[in-house]
């Protein structure tokens, strides 16, 4: 079993796939003069995962809902079905959707018209919807953290050269030097991910469920892949870029939730002309193009160099396709008057729990 473990750990870090020609693990080990990005580095992600998950309990305890209640945000919920013993064990066991058929068999178990328990089980459906306090503070703590990596990338990247200057990525690389700046920012970012992965386990259980868990994999795959083989330059401008969208529409589901319906509007236009721009503009133009191009000509194409570029391309076709369902949605809602139906869509939320007044 141990010759097993060693023989597939050995297959995992073969050094032919993570490192271009005639570089190997031991090059790449710390010494006194230098200090590169280890894989056993990142383990401590997951007690910072933790901690991160604490933190944010105690900000939406203490931080999220006063804030909510000086903007009389309420908690109550969705009007709450009337306990029922059968229909509670088939909405439990069964199913959360009967179709006509169940409907009438449960009719006459309960001797209930039909319209009845279909409102039973509409009911019984929005009880599993978080309320809106629960949905702004858990904004306002995204919001938060997004704002402060953001501005904490942006600092620091403002003093890097490969900011101005991509081919800085690719110069000397593999060995390249892990800066604390970058060490931090990875860790956070990780971290950061790694909580969200593992609180939705524990929050309601949403409809998008499935899509953001496989968007989180992905995003810490990409976050674990570019560090270990030391892409981690070209990988902070990666997570720099995308944070810039991700503060505004935080910020507009808040200003919904607020019923501030002017903010709102303009907070989600900030957020689509950002999104669409720096997905399909300057991803494309400044980060493709030097995973791509630049690095061929510097470094060379080796097996991690295709495999990264993949992801990477494969996230410029979900930009893609996010971006067509922002403007359709846009213009949808634009054509209705309500700009926040835009808003349910991008938070996996039911539009008609999510509605705008019309003024603040």
């Amino acid at each position: 079993m141990v010759k097993l473990m060693a023989g597939i750990l050995a297959w995992f870090w073969n050094e032919r796939f993570w490192l271009p020609h005639n570089v190997t693990w031991a090059d790449l080990k710390n010494t006194e003069e230098a200090t590169f990005p280890q894989a056993e580095d990142l383990y401590v992600a997951c007690p910072l995962a933790f901690c991160i998950f604490m933190i944010r309990l105690l900000f939406e305890r203490f931080i999220g809902r006063p804030c909510a209640s000086g903007l009389k945000i309420q908690a109550n919920g969705p009007q709450k079905a009337q306990p029922n013993a059968i229909l509670e064990k088939v909405f439990t066991a069964i199913t959360k959707h009967p179709d006509e058929k169940r409907l009438e068999g449960l009719s006459k178990q309960l001797d209930w018209d039909v319209r009845t328990i279909q409102r039973w089980f509409r009911q019984r459906r929005n009880q599993e919807k978080p309320s809106t306090l629960a949905r702004f503070c858990e904004s306002m703590w995204r919001f938060t953290f997004y704002l402060y990596i953001f501005t904490y990338g942006v600092r620091f990247l403002k003093k890097s050269p490969w900011l101005w200057n991509t081919k800085e990525c690719w110069y000397n690389y593999p060995y390249q030097p892990l800066t604390v700046d970058i060490h931090y920012y990875y860790l956070l970012e990780l971290s950061f991910y790694l909580s969200l992965l593992f609180s939705q386990f524990t929050d309601i259980r949403r409809k998008d469920f499935p899509i953001m868990f496989l968007h989180h994999v992905a995003t810490i795959s990409l976050i674990v892949f570019s560090y270990v083989n030391n892409m981690a330059r070209v990988g902070t401008l990666v997570m720099c870029l995308h944070d810039a969208a991700d503060v505004l529409i935080e910020a507009a589901k808040m200003a919904n939730y607020a019923k501030c319906q002017i903010l709102c509007n303009l907070l989600f236009a900030m957020f689509a002309i950002l999104f669409i721009s720096s997905r399909l503009g300057v991803y494309p133009v400044w980060i493709l193009n030097t995973t791509l191009f630049e690095s061929w000509e510097i470094v060379g194409p080796f097996p991690s160099w295709w495999v990264f570029n993949l992801l990477l391309i494969l996230l410029q076709l979900l930009h893609s396709f996010w971006s067509y369902l922002i403007v359709k949605t846009a213009c949808r809602a634009i054509s209705k008057g309500k700009v926040s139906h835009c808003l349910a869509f991008i938070s996996g939320y039911s539009a008609t729990n999510d509605s705008c007044p019309s003024s603040c």
